[in-house]
């Protein structure tokens, strides 16, 4: 018997290029993190096997890998403390 589509390791790789392209198009770590979970579970699926996970331990541990790359990302890439973004010059100038 066939896998499940969800349960397959390509799936989720996939979704995690599409979720990266469209971090490409819209940044600011939005994707990405949900990009970083995808392509997590996505591996995970390709070490352990398809048949292991059922959907609702799937989605967890693509919520629990998004979230932690989320806030990695979001220490890594923030301004340093106390310090605020400020602009100078107009764009219309």
């Amino acid at each position: 018997m066939a896998a499940p589509f969800w349960a397959l390791w390509w799936v989720w790789c996939a979704a995690a290029l599409v979720l990266g392209i469209l971090e490409v198009l819209a940044p600011g770590f939005v994707f990405l993190g949900f990009a970083i979970g995808a392509l997590g579970v996505g591996v995970l699926l390709l070490a352990m096997g398809s048949s292991t996970f059922g959907l609702p331990v799937l989605v967890f541990l693509f919520a629990a890998i998004s979230l932690i790359a989320w806030l990695v990302l979001r220490r890594a890439f923030a301004l340093p403390r106390g310090q605020v973004k400020t602009f100078d010059t107009d764009i219309n100038d």
